[in-house]
């Protein structure tokens, strides 16, 4: 199983622009993301093409999971 976090900004362009980390730390809590999130919009370091991020949106954490097949033939 893999996990990912996600962080959901608005941006200034009133879009929402999703960060993701890979493999967050086990047992992460939500009073840590949020410090997280609010240290990256006072540092103001991201910006693209929706413009710069302006405020929280949200969080989430994504289990992934991935069965692969052998069906090569070679």
């Amino acid at each position: 199983m893999t996990q990912v976090l996600e962080l959901l900004f608005a941006t200034t362009d009133g879009k929402t622009t999703t960060l993701t980390i890979d493999a967050p730390k086990p047992h992460i809590t939500a009073a840590e993301i949020q410090q997280a999130m609010t240290t990256i919009l006072a540092k103001n370091v991201f910006a693209g093409q929706t413009g710069a991020l302006s405020s929280i949106k949200g969080a989430r954490m994504v289990d992934r999971q991935v069965t692969e097949f052998d069906v090569a033939t070679e």
